[in-house]
């Protein structure tokens, strides 16, 4: 039996769609035969194939209309918009060296992009009543570093419960609204910070991996997700082939989270 996602000809949008995660989310649409629209706010060293990019600052509200106006003209519809945007440049310190500057920048960059293009785009998935929506929460909702996510975690966790109603509201409108939750994921940043810590205990990579494994409480599954496997899933959810699934989130974590 073939397994066909039967993502042919659907139109996407992926944000945060030029590395790590969002890059790989963009291929797999795009081998899929999706037409994809990748948002960031610079262009890709290394640009996709058929992928139409538009540049943008998502966490402001001018950047989110830019986007929203551009995939309206271009495909004059949407039917999957992937929220991968997110991440944190706070400082280390726990609480209090979290200002009110730094808390507004986390929560611009990881809730109120994918609230303003919901916002935006929703009208015209509810016109066709069909679309599907993913949110890219993380695992640090659950399980958040004291020293230096406390306001990351805040805000995805804020993403996932704004994501859960809004999947009761718009669900009998034919819209699915999905939540997937990584863990560590191998993407270019998380290398980059493997060997910064690798250098300085005097080891290598592998051993950097170990430090940021022994720090998140041990990886069962013994390595990082890779971006593609986070695409896979994604995939796999915004297609028809997932047609009964919404309001549910689902980890890749290797085990991480070590709850029920």
């Amino acid at each position: 039996m073939s397994f066909d996602l039967q993502l042919a000809n659907k139109r996407a949008l992926v944000t945060g769609g030029t590395k790590g995660v969002g890059a790989a989310v963009v291929r797999t649409l795009c081998d899929a035969g999706a037409h994809v629209v990748a948002t960031a706010r610079s262009a890709p060293s290394q640009p996709t194939d058929g992928v139409r990019f538009v540049a943008a600052d998502l966490s402001t509200s001018e950047g989110a209309s830019v986007i929203a106006q551009s995939v309206l003209q271009q495909f004059g519809g949407i039917d999957i918009l992937v929220d991968v945007l997110g991440g944190s440049s706070a400082p280390s310190g726990g609480f209090a060296a979290l200002d009110d500057n730094e808390w507004f920048k986390e929560l611009s960059q990881n809730l109120m992009p994918a609230v303003r293009l919901d916002r935006a785009l929703l009208p015209s998935m509810i016109a066709q009543r069909s679309g599907v929506i993913i949110h890219v929460t993380s695992i640090q909702r659950l399980l958040p570093l004291p020293e230096s996510t406390i306001a990351y975690a805040a805000a995805k966790a804020a993403l996932s419960t704004y994501s859960k109603a809004l999947s009761k509201q718009v669900t009998p409108k034919g819209i699915r609204v999905m939540r997937v939750s990584p863990g560590w994921v191998e993407t270019e940043a998380a290398v980059a910070l493997a060997e910064r810590l690798a250098a300085q205990a005097g080891t290598d990579y592998e051993g950097g991996k170990q430090i940021i494994m022994k720090g998140l409480g041990g990886i069962p599954l013994g390595r990082p997700a890779k971006p593609a496997e986070v695409a896979d899933l994604i995939a796999f959810l915004a297609s028809p082939r997932a047609a009964s699934i919404t309001g549910t989130e689902y980890v890749i974590d290797g085990g991480t989270v070590p709850t029920v």
